[in-house]
């Protein structure tokens, strides 16, 4: 179980240089293995309705979502210029630091859903990022935060590297329920004993 009152120091970082500067060099590669991708698109399959506005926070050249299903419109967030523009299910997309500015330019209710795959474990100021991830969100919209047990360890936040998947789960949990959203869970999509492992932490604005 997380403690709701977590220290500064807990979102620190080994390397805190420019993130913009690290993310710069584009990294066309896939982050989790394709079980469990195939997982994750899986359950977006059964989860976003079609027709839905999607909001994709820390984002890349791939999103994840399942081929077979139309979106109204999907707006990406992420950090390289170059990947964004090799997304093809963006229909829109902004470069931004939220751990230099965690409010994006973005309506009230603007999205039916709003995802987060395999970065969460990056935000230095996630209470912030999460209650505005909830602005964005229509009434009992959910926010789908997945992660794995990979990730650049300079640049993850000091909580996150000292803490075992479950208890990442918990942290999540904490993030959104001090946020503001509710019916928080966690489930295993993919319990890494032939590959990647994969947690969700869904969440409803």
């Amino acid at each position: 179980m997380i403690n709701d009152d977590l220290p500064p120091q807990a979102f620190t970082k080994q390397d805190e240089g420019d993130d913009l500067a690290f993310y710069a060099p584009p990294r066309l590669v896939a982050h989790i293995d394709d079980c469990a991708i195939a997982a994750l698109t899986s359950f977006y399959r059964h989860r976003l309705p079609t027709g839905a506005r999607l909001l994709d926070l820390m984002s890349s050249w791939v999103s994840h979502l399942p081929d077979d299903r139309s979106y109204a419109h999907v707006v990406g967030h992420g950090m390289n210029v170059e990947e964004l523009l090799a997304n093809p299910r963006l229909d829109q997309w902004f470069v931004q630091d939220l751990n230099v500015r965690p409010t994006m330019a973005l309506a009230d209710q603007a999205f039916n859903a709003v995802l987060c795959c395999v970065g969460v474990q990056y935000l230095q100021r996630p209470f912030e990022v999460f209650a505005e991830v909830r602005r964005t969100l229509v009434p009992d919209g959910p926010f789908i935060v997945s992660y794995s047990n990979r990730c650049f360890p300079t640049k993850a936040v000091a909580i996150w590297r000292t803490l075992s998947m479950k208890d990442q789960a918990s942290l999540i949990s904490n993030y959104m329920n001090r946020s503001g959203f509710h019916d928080v869970e966690a489930h295993v999509l993919a319990d890494g004993g032939s590959g990647d492992p994969l947690v969700i932490v869904i969440g409803l604005a």
